[in-house]
């Protein structure tokens, strides 16, 4: 399934690159070394997306992580973060077109739904807030989790109909996601508990992702911040996603549940140490 939508993808595509390559070779004002660093740049976008879509493919969330920050050390953040949030609707709709049997749509609707009741209050941590103490507290708080969790042997499993986790865990997200854009560790935290598969638990959060992501890429459409860098460098990353895509779903396959939960709570500790590193930094 995923070498069929590789091999569509990369046929619809193909006139635009087309388009790109004959535009960028042109040089009437003999502006080759300029057009050599946009070139430069333009391959050092396409490795940083293809990385941080592999990690989205494999474990299903830690993109944000990587892609936006290391994006802004050579494009502009106005373009990185459009960029990065246009890859992630494509992601997310490959996976679950791929493996809808496998989200757990009810889920994904209470994470999103209590979602949106948090990023106002995200927007407004990021506005008025000491941004270092709130960075640092929520550091403090996702590392202190998943080392409890990692050290124990046995963490709480949550069941299905546990409401107070599902909108906690989605109310979290918001508030992370108003104030730093990063959605992924409460959303993480809760499937780990829940003790999802690997397969499933990659799947329901493409189905998370999938409307949150479609939402904020059309708040930067309306904002006038979809320009045609971001198009051009959209359309430069997108087969080398779509390989990516591939190879996380095959390495995803062959995780067990019980090693894929340990990875994921490692996952955290890592987002837990960027963001204490981030706070001594502000």
């Amino acid at each position: 399934m995923q070498l069929l939508i590789l091999v569509l993808f990369t046929y619809i595509i193909k006139d635009y690159f087309a388009e790109i390559n004959s535009a960028y070779v042109y040089d009437p004002f003999g502006c080759g070394k300029a057009l050599e660093v946009i070139d430069g740049v333009a391959i050092y976008v396409v490795l940083v997306i293809f990385l941080a879509t592999l990690i989205r493919s494999v474990f299903g969330f830690g993109e944000a992580l990587v892609a936006v920050p290391l994006l802004a050390l050579w494009i502009p953040v106005r373009t990185a973060a459009p960029l990065a949030v246009s890859i992630s609707v494509m992601v997310a709709l490959i996976i679950v077109i791929q493996d809808w049997q496998h989200v757990e749509f009810r889920s994904a609707g209470g994470l999103l739904a209590s979602t949106i009741v948090g990023i106002p209050l995200g927007v407004l941590l990021l506005t008025y807030g000491n941004r270092r103490v709130v960075t640092a507290g929520l550091g403090l708080v996702i590392l202190a989790f998943a080392l409890h969790a990692l050290l124990r042997r046995r963490v709480h499993e949550l069941q299905a109909g546990n409401l107070p986790w599902l909108l906690g865990c989605g109310f979290c997200a918001g508030i992370l996601g108003g104030a730093f854009g990063m959605n992924g560790p409460p959303l993480a935290i809760y499937g780990a508990m829940r003790r999802w598969s690997a397969h499933r638990f990659r799947a329901t959060l493409q189905g998370y992702f999938l409307p949150a992501s479609a939402l904020g890429s059309g708040g930067y459409f309306f904002a006038g911040l979809w320009r045609s860098e971001v198009t051009r460098y959209f359309l430069l990353s997108v087969p080398c996603a779509l390989v990516a895509i591939l190879l996380g779903g095959f390495l995803n396959r062959r995780l067990r549940a019980d090693a894929f939960v340990r990875y994921v709570y490692a996952g955290l500790v890592v987002v837990g140490v960027v963001l204490l590193l981030q706070a001594a930094r502000l």
